[in-house]
């Protein structure tokens, strides 16, 4: 299929301009987020459960359906700002480097909670994902070397350095998600930023 050729179905269904397809992707992500959080409002619903729960075999489904379960509003308020921003941030080089970043944070931070999390906790939220994002964004300049992706890191430090401090152990707060998260985001530049990936699309672009 040629470049001027559009898929019926997808974001070019959407006819949104290309600089906002990925703004609109992750804004929809959020969306899911709030609805799953409606949801859970009704009488007898309990979502929260289905996070991860540490060395629990049923617990490993949390690692797909903890950023979408927030312990309340204010909780999910305090990680929808965030996430919409380093999200269409990270989502702004395609989207399919977007979720690839994103699975790989996702399973990083969930593999490692579930290891190393507390016994009898239930942890939720998407945070983790956020810390990914941030970290990646801060890593992916020293793997790629390139000064538009450095300079970004600046200014996303700038903005959000301080939830850095989230890292640190603090009772009823899944620091174990943040620390996981954290280095799912150094771990997806590594894969996503190295020379040796580079020079893979590099090549992969000549063919």
């Amino acid at each position: 299929m040629t470049d001027n050729q559009s898929s019926p179905t997808g974001s070019d269904s959407l006819n949104l301009p290309e600089f906002a397809r990925p703004v609109v992707v992750v804004a929809m992500l959020v969306a899911v987020m709030w609805a799953v959080e409606v949801i859970d409002l009704i009488p007898g619903v309990n979502l929260d459960r289905l996070g991860i729960q540490p060395r629990e075999v049923g617990g490993l489904v949390g690692i797909v359906t903890m950023p979408f379960l927030h312990d309340g509003f204010g909780h999910l308020i305090s990680n929808t700002i965030p996430f919409l921003v380093l999200g269409s941030i990270v989502a702004a080089s395609g989207l399919d480097r977007f979720f690839t970043v994103a699975a790989i944070v996702t399973v990083t931070s969930g593999v490692g909670v579930w290891l190393l999390g507390p016994d009898g906790t239930v942890h939720i939220g998407a945070s983790a994902l956020v810390f990914g994002f941030l970290t990646y964004l801060l890593a992916r300049g020293f793997f790629e070397h390139r000064v538009t992706y450095l300079l970004v890191g600046v200014v996303v430090l700038f903005l959000y350095g301080g939830v850095l401090w989230g890292l640190l152990p603090r009772p009823g707060i899944s620091w174990q998600g943040h620390l996981f998260g954290a280095l799912g985001g150094l771990a997806a530049a590594r894969l996503v930023h190295s020379p040796a990936a580079t020079a893979r699309r590099t090549a992969a672009a000549k063919m």
